[in-house]
């Protein structure tokens, strides 16, 4: 099957395109002029539903209608290339579809293997047409879906195969394909069940240009496409065409055989020098199918400077838990999807009793690298690990330049995570969201750095392999709601619910303050405007906060309060701007700055309440982070951001709960250094606030929108009721 290649000349009334170095095996004439395999509709109808076009038409189809149509196509194309015939066989009424026979390249062919059982008997008779035709049959694994050329498609100069994946076939045949074929494959996901092979949906033309619909396609396919055809060449068919399946089309040439379309189409398609066949295939299309799906080129040429390439990447991991009661296996294999991969799930123990967990291991491909990072990325939040035969030592790459991480560094997360360092798991230590985690084999330690922090000579974990996340097997009553005390899992609260959440959250500080444990409150200003004041003081005078963290502004309006009862010049008894009150905080602060800090200022009297007063009063360690609209500053306010934020990630270890007060900054700040397992309450009258701390993924963390004043005194008042449940005999 060689080929010998003339120049072709200029058509009367088209231009020519330009000739690369690939392109002379469609823009010229071949000696050996194109096959193309087809199969009469002796069987045609429509006898089952596997794709939405079928939906309703099954034995609507009219046998001499399509009988008509198929030869109308047949006679089309037998005018511009040779049609041979394979067999129609009696109980297989999609044989008439034969771009899904196979795929060729050369001399070598690769046999379908359909998706559903009601096409996989076709699979014998085409193997054998291929056979008898002389080709190397090449046959994959019967439990790898692969539909042929209607799912795999050579760009018209030769230079790539464009394969698709999706909905009937599987992304782990393209390096089948690229091996057995010796060509580069380019994989495509396909996104809308309309267009369920990529051949509906997708159009390779003559001097490299493309007829295809981007909304089949997901996001990382069609970028793929843009970067690999420009757009000069790209031809994109809007939805009134797509669904008559325009990119369903036979390219001969500069001929393009097809259903019927829209004016507007053939003439962007005659500008660009192609004449437009139109024949109908109505009856065809109640199957699901068209002109392209009719036929399969038989003599695709090769050209010897393409070679096998495939960036498609497989993986294999382990899950254990309760992967079906929990959710897990869904959330996990669905997750894959939804990213653009593939999955095939290898084997599945299923936990037989009732505190028993499960475990499954799944093989994960990607189309390329960074999709696979990805995906990897998130199902290692999920828990998801190597085999352990797989990883037993750190997969790492040392700093060369301080402050800069390795290209292909590890993102941790807020998760406890555990690295396989000398074929054991060693803990993360300082976990937080946002770093790179840097491994000690000598000392048999590993700990999360900010990139700032990296030194040269550090070894920084790399990819994702010898990787875990940790997380706490929960009992089924837990699971199943039956727990003491429970936040409402991570969401965003209306105000109709607050009374209740603020009962649960009184009652959780409660016991984190009996016990020992630690609350850290991150506040902005909004806390005194709001009249919040009085009973953030009484929370830290009655031991229920152990640290503060906030800005320049909620002391400096604090201690405004405190020493003249405004707040930003507003009186805070009438709710009315006092005269000269805007003045006041600039007083404030340099009366402070006289003392020399707010505990001098405390000690020495000029500070009698508030706030700020009750934290130097109890021994409340606080950290004012400065920023670039303050006034002063407070003396107390560290301006310098990486100290600030240092100072900050102290006082936040061993916290059992944060409470996050109407400061959209630092509670962004406050939650990307919190690593899971620390209760985290943000309240704010802004849901994007909220909504931003919930998406962090932590399941102990609830989100309030409401005033901020509102919600502490309702705190506080249920504190109370948690002191003294029941009055005093005697008090009214």
């Amino acid at each position: 099957m060689g080929y010998s290649v003339l120049v072709r000349s200029q058509r009367p009334g088209y231009h020519q395109p330009q000739i690369s170095k690939f392109s002379l095996i469609e823009d010229t004439i071949m000696t050996d002029p194109i096959r193309i395999l087809m199969c009469a509709p002796d069987h045609y109808d429509v006898d089952y539903v596997i794709n939405p076009w079928m939906e309703g038409n099954i034995h609507k189809s009219t046998r001499d209608r399509s009988v008509e149509q198929w030869n109308q196509l047949y006679h089309a194309i037998k005018e511009r290339a040779i049609v041979e015939l394979v067999e129609p066989q009696k109980g297989w009424p999609d044989m008439v579809f034969t771009a899904n026979a196979g795929l060729v390249l050369g001399d070598n062919a690769i046999v379908s293997r359909f998706y559903h059982k009601e096409r996989q008997g076709e699979e014998p008779y085409f193997k054998e047409w291929f056979a008898a035709n002389g080709f190397n049959v090449y046959e994959l694994p019967k439990d790898l879906p692969f539909e042929g050329a209607g799912d795999a498609l050579f760009d018209r100069e030769g230079r790539w195969l464009w394969a698709g994946y999706g909905f009937r076939s599987e992304l782990d045949s393209h390096p089948y394909i690229a091996q057995w074929l010796d060509t580069e494959v380019l994989s495509l996901r396909l996104i809308d069940e309309r267009f369920y092979h990529l051949d509906t949906c997708f159009c390779p033309l003559t001097g490299g240009y493309l007829l295809y619909y981007p909304p089949a396609f997901d996001a990382y396919s069609n970028r793929l496409i843009e970067l690999r055809i420009p757009q000069d060449k790209r031809i994109v068919v809007e939805e009134p065409d797509a669904v008559k399946f325009a990119c369903n089309a036979v390219n001969i040439n500069h001929t393009i055989i097809m259903n019927q379309i829209s004016d507007s189409l053939k003439q962007r398609l005659n500008e660009v020098g192609f004449e437009v066949v139109q024949t109908p295939l109505s009856e065809f299309l109640k199957a699901g199918g068209a002109a392209k799906c009719l036929t399969l080129r038989v003599n695709e040429p090769v050209l010897e400077e393409v070679h096998a390439s495939t960036p498609v990447e497989s993986r294999t991991i382990q899950l254990t838990g309760h992967l079906l009661d929990a959710g897990i296996m869904n959330k996990a294999l669905d997750m894959i999807v939804e990213n653009g991969g593939s999955f095939k799930v290898l084997n599945f123990e299923l936990g037989l009793e009732r505190q028993s967990t499960s475990a499954a291991e799944v093989r994960v491909s990607a189309p390329d690298h960074d999709v696979m990072e990805e995906i990897m990325t998130q199902l290692i939040d999920l828990g998801a690990v190597a085999p352990p035969q797989e990883v037993c030592d750190i997969n790492t790459e040392t700093v060369t330049k301080a402050g800069v991480a390795p290209d292909d560094f590890y993102v941790s997360t807020i998760y406890p995570t555990e690295v396989r360092v000398n074929c054991e798991w060693v803990k993360v230590q300082n976990q937080r969201m946002d770093a790179a985690i840097v491994v000690d084999p000598q000392k048999m330690t590993a700990e999360c750095k900010l990139l700032r922090d990296l030194a040269v000579g550090d070894r920084v974990m790399v990819g994702f392999d010898g990787i875990r996340t940790v997380r706490q097997v929960e009992d089924r009553d837990q699971r199943n709601g039956k727990k003491e005390f429970t936040f409402m899992g991570s969401g965003v609260s209306s105000e109709r619910r607050v009374e209740l959440l603020v009962e649960q959250i009184a009652w959780e500080m409660r016991q984190v303050r009996d016990q020992g444990g630690k609350v850290v409150v991150t506040a902005g200003p909004v806390v005194i405007h709001t009249g919040g004041a009085q009973h953030l003081a009484k929370l830290i005078r009655e031991g229920y906060v152990h640290a503060l963290l906030g800005g320049n502004a909620i002391a400096v309006h604090d201690i405004e309060q405190a020493m003249m009862g405004t707040s930003l010049g507003v009186d805070m008894q009438r709710g009315i701007p006092v005269s000269g009150g805007h003045r006041h905080h600039l007083k404030v602060i340099n009366t402070v700055r006289r003392y020399g800090s707010i505990a001098q200022a405390v000690e020495q009297g000029a500070i009698s309440k508030g706030v700020m007063y009750e934290c130097v009063k109890h021994n409340v360690p606080f950290v004012l982070a400065g920023s670039i609209r303050d006034d002063g500053p407070l003396p107390d306010t560290e301006m310098d951001l990486i100290k600030a934020q240092s100072r900050y990630a102290e006082l936040i270890q061993g916290t059992d709960m944060i409470l996050m007060l109407s400061t959209m900054l630092h509670s962004i700040g406050v939650g990307n250094m919190t690593p899971a397992g620390v209760k985290m309450v943000c309240v704010d009258i802004n849901p994007a606030v909220v909504t931003k701390l919930s998406d962090r993924g932590s399941v102990e963390s609830v989100g309030i929108v409401t005033d901020v004043g509102l919600f502490l005194s309702l705190l506080v008042q249920q504190l109370d009721k948690l002191t003294h449940p029941y009055p005093l005999v005697g008090t009214v």
